[in-house]
C-alpha cells in the first residue's frame, strides 16, 4: 500500500499540469482487474454453467441477463465467492475486495439501522485491534515504542485516506439517499419491513467501496427517488460493477455492456440493453430462419425413420438416421426474448370524466396524507402515481378502487364506469384448489380459451407450470396470476398497484404494449421508470410537500426530482464532519470524487445554460404571438397565451435558481481542486 501510494504522489507531482496524462500512466499501472475462467457448475444432471469466462476492469458497467432460472444468481454467487463451483480459475488485481448484493435471504445483525450500514468499514476493524496494541507499546519506551509510533502513524494514513474517520456522513449520506431519515439511525434494523431491510444491505455494501460491485436486483423495493439516488451515486462509483436487474430504464443508463446467459454459455454484447435488444433481434431473426430450417430437416428424417422402421432392407439407413438425430443440437431461442403478447377485453364505453376525486383528505392519526386533495381524470387518460414509499399512494388507489371508506371527502365516478382493481396482495383472492389454469379459465372469456396457455405463458407460466396448484405457488406467482385475472376482466377503468412487480422485462414490454392498445383509461401505482416513461401520459407525484401534478413530460418530472436530491447532497456535504488528515494532497478517492463532482457540474451548467437559451427564444416567439391583434382581442386566445408565458416564466425562475446554485458549488470546488 506504502509503495502504491509513493508511486501515486510521484506520478501526481510529475503530471500535475497535465492531469490526462497523470490518470493515463495511473490507469496503465493500477488498473484493476478480475477475470474468471472456465466456470463450470451442475446441479444433478442440469449443467448451469458451462465454461464460462468473464473479464472486468474498475471501468466496467456491465448487465447480467437471462430468462428466469438461467443461473444469473447462481453465477455472482460464484464469482463472489459465496458458493463453489466445479471449476474455476479466478485473477484479481492484489488487494482488490468484491462485494455482493443478493436479491433474496438478507440476515439483519440485532443492532440499530446505523451499526448495521456500518458494518460495511468491518474490514478495519483487525487494523483498529492492532492500533490498540501499538499504543500500548508506545508507552514502554525505547526502539519498540518508536517502531509502534511509526506503525500507527501508517495506520492512521490509511484510516484517513480511506475514509474512515469520515464514515458517519457517507453512511448517513447513503441511508439518507435510500430513503431511511435521521429518526430512522437508531432504529432497530430487524424492526423494518422486509423491503427496508434489502435498503440496509445494499446501504451496508455501497459502504464497502469495494473494487468490485455484484449487485442482483438492487431495484427491488426501492421508490422512484431512491431509484435515481442509486442511479447517480453508481454513476461515480469507482470500481467496476454487474448488475442483474428487471428494470430496463435502469439497465439502459447504467451500463455499457450485457453479458446474456443463455443454456449455461456467456455471450458478450456492447452498449445498453436497447442496444442488446436490437442486436439481439437481428440475431434471433437468423435464429428462427435456422429453426425452420431445422424442424424441416427432423421432420423429414422422423418420416424417413416411421416409414422405414420395420423393413429389414432399410435398417442399415433407419439405425444411420436415428443416430443422426439423437446428435443434433437443438436450435433454442432464448426465453427471456421470445415475443409474448397480450390483449385487453374490448373496454365498455363512458363518459368523458371518467373519476372526480373530491375534496379528499386522509390521514392515520396525526399523520396527514391528503388534505382537501381533489382531481379529474380523463377519458383515455394514463396517470401513473409515483412517490417516496408511505406517502400514501397504494392508499389513494384503495380509495378510488372504494377498498377504503376511512377518508373524508368523495370519490365520483363517470357514467357508465367499470372498475377492475389489481392490489399487491390481490393473490389472497385465488382460490387455492384450482390449478393455475383452471383458475385463469374461470374469469376468461370463452374466446379467449384456446389462447389461455400462451397467456399464462406471457405472465411466466410455462409447460407444466399450468397444471400446479394455487397452493403451492410463490407469493411472486400467485401475484402474475392475479394480475393476468385482473387484466381478462372486461373494464373502462384499471387501477394497477406496481403491475410490473415479479414481471421480466419481456413480460412488462408485453404488458406495456397491451396496456398502450387498451381502450379504456388507466391509473396506475410504479417506481418502474421505464414503464412510466413509455405509458403515462401525466403523472401524479405524491411527497411531503404535497400532491403535485405533472403533465406528460418525464424527463422534466425526473430532472425536478433529481434537483431535489441535489440540493440535499449538497447540505449533507456542508453538514460533513472534519476529515482527520494532514494538510497536502487528497486521498486518491477523495480526489476522483472531487473531479467527477465538478465534472458533472460542469456538464449541467452548460447543460442549464442551454435550456435558458431556449426558454429565452421560446419567450420572444410567445411574446411575438401576444402581440398579434387576431390573438390579444380574442379573450380565449389571449388567456391561454398569457396562462402558457406564466408557466414559461416559472420553468425559466427555477432553471435560473438552478444554475446559480450549481455555479456557485462548482467555484467553491474548483477552489478546492486547485489548493489540493
Amino acid at each position: 500500500m506504502q509503495l502504491r501510494e509513493s508511486i501515486y504522489v510521484y506520478l501526481y507531482e510529475t503530471c500535475k499540469y497535465g492531469s490526462h496524462s497523470f490518470f493515463l500512466i495511473y490507469s496503465i499501472c493500477f488498473m484493476r482487474t478480475l477475470q474468471i475462467q472456465d466456470v463450470s457448475l451442475s446441479f444433478g444432471d442440469r449443467e448451469i454453467l458451462k465454461d464460462i469466462n468473464l473479464t472486468m476492469n474498475e471501468k466496467s458497467r456491465a448487465a447480467l441477463v437471462g430468462a428466469n432460472g438461467s443461473g444469473k444468481s447462481t453465477l455472482l454467487k460464484v464469482i463472489s465467492g459465496k458458493i463453489s463451483s466445479e471449476s474455476m480459475t479466478l485473477s484479481i488485481t492484489k488487494g482488490a475486495r468484491i462485494s455482493y448484493l443478493p436479491q433474496s435471504d438478507i440476515v439483519m445483525p440485532d443492532k440499530p439501522l446505523y451499526a448495521a450500514a456500518e458494518e460495511g468499514y468491518s474490514r478495519f476493524l483487525p487494523i483498529l485491534e492492532e492500533m490498540r496494541i501499538l499504543e500500548d507499546k508506545t508507552s514502554n519506551g525505547g526502539e519498540e515504542a518508536m517502531r509502534a509510533a511509526e506503525k500507527l502513524s501508517e495506520y492512521h494514513e490509511l484510516l484517513t485516506s480511506s475514509g474512515y474517520y469520515s464514515r458517519r456522513s457517507r453512511i448517513e449520506m447513503i441511508l439518507f439517499g435510500l430513503g431511511f431519515t435521521k429518526n430512522d439511525l437508531e432504529r432497530p434494523a430487524r424492526e423494518f419491513s422486509g423491503g427496508y431491510q434489502m435498503r440496509i444491505a445494499l446501504a451496508r455494501v455501497l459502504a464497502e467501496s469495494p473494487d468490485f460491485l455484484f449487485l442482483d436486483e438492487p431495484t427491488n423495493y426501492l421508490d422512484i427517488e431512491a431509484m435515481i439516488w442509486l442511479e447517480e451515486y453508481l454513476s461515480s462509483f469507482s470500481g467496476g460493477i454487474m448488475l442483474v436487474s428487471h428494470d430496463q430504464g435502469f439497465l439502459d443508463d447504467m451500463v455499457n455492456e450485457v453479458y446474456e446467459l443463455h443454456s449455461g454459455h456467456l455471450t458478450r454484447y456492447a452498449g445498453n440493453y436497447t442496444k442488446y435488444l436490437a442486436l439481439r433481434e437481428e440475431e434471433i431473426k437468423e435464429i428462427e430462419k435456422a429453426y425452420e430450417r431445422q424442424q424441416q430437416e427432423i421432420e423429414k428424417t422422423e418420416e424417413f425413420i416411421e416409414r422405414f422402421r420395420y423393413k429389414a432392407t432399410k435398417a442399415k439407413q433407419v439405425q444411420s438416421r436415428i443416430k443422426a438425430l439423437d446428435k443434433i443440437e437443438r436450435i433454442e431461442i432464448p426465453g427471456h426474448l421470445k415475443k409474448l403478447s397480450f390483449r385487453f377485453p374490448p373496454a365498455p364505453h363512458s363518459g368523458n370524466d371518467v373519476l372526480k376525486a373530491e375534496h379528499i383528505s386522509k390521514h392515520y392519526g396525526e399523520n396527514v396524507i391528503y388534505s382537501d386533495f381533489s382531481f379529474l381524470v380523463k377519458k383515455g387518460e394514463r396517470l401513473a402515481i409515483t412517490g417516496r414509499n408511505g406517502a400514501g399512494k397504494s392508499t389513494l388507489l384503495r380509495i378510488i378502487a372504494g377498498d377504503d371508506n376511512d377518508y373524508t371527502g368523495e370519490i365520483v365516478d363517470g357514467a357508465g364506469v367499470k372498475k377492475a382493481y389489481f392490489a399487491q396482495d390481490t393473490e389472497n383472492t385465488l382460490n387455492d384448489e384450482n390449478t393455475v389454469l383452471e383458475e385463469a379459465e374461470s374469469l376468461a372469456d370463452t374466446k379467449d380459451l384456446p389462447n389461455m396457455r400462451n397467456m399464462l405463458g406471457a405472465f411466466l407460466f410455462s409447460d407444466d407450470d399450468v397444471f400446479k396448484k394455487v397452493s403451492v405457488l410463490s407469493g411472486g406467482e400467485k401475484s402474475r396470476l392475479a394480475l393476468l385475472k385482473i387484466l381478462l376482466h372486461p373494464s373502462n377503468l384499471l387501477l394497477l398497484d406496481e403491475p410490473t412487480n415479479h414481471l421480466d422485462i419481456n413480460s412488462k414490454q408485453m404488458l406495456l404494449d397491451a396496456i398502450k392498445a387498451y381502450g379504456g383509461t388507466v391509473i396506475f401505482v410504479s417506481h418502474d421508470r421505464h414503464f412510466i416513461k413509455n405509458l403515462a401520459t401525466r403523472i401524479l407525484y405524491l411527497s411531503e410537500d404535497g400532491p403535485e401534478f405533472f403533465d406528460g413530460d418525464y424527463e422534466y418530472f425526473e430532472r425536478k426530482i433529481k434537483e431535489k436530491e441535489e440540493r440535499f447532497q449538497i447540505e449533507a456535504l456542508k453538514k460533513e464532519e472534519p476529515k482527520q488528515e494532514s494538510k497536502g494532497l487528497l486521498s486518491h478517492e477523495e480526489s476522483k470524487k472531487l473531479r467527477n463532482r465538478i465534472r458533472a457540474l460542469e456538464r449541467e451548467t452548460e447543460e442549464m445554460n442551454k435550456l435558458l437559451d431556449e426558454l429565452n427564444e421560446k419567450m420572444n416567439t410567445l411574446e411575438e404571438e401576444i402581440a398579434k391583434p387576431e390573438n390579444y382581442s380574442d379573450p380565449a386566445k389571449i388567456t391561454k397565451l398569457m396562462k402558457k408565458k406564466e408557466e414559461l416564466q416559472k420553468e425559466t425562475e427555477e432553471t435560473e435558481e438552478r444554475w446559480l446554485l450549481a455555479s456557485e458549488e462548482l467555484e467553491e470546488l474548483n477552489e478546492e481542486n486547485n489548493r489540493a
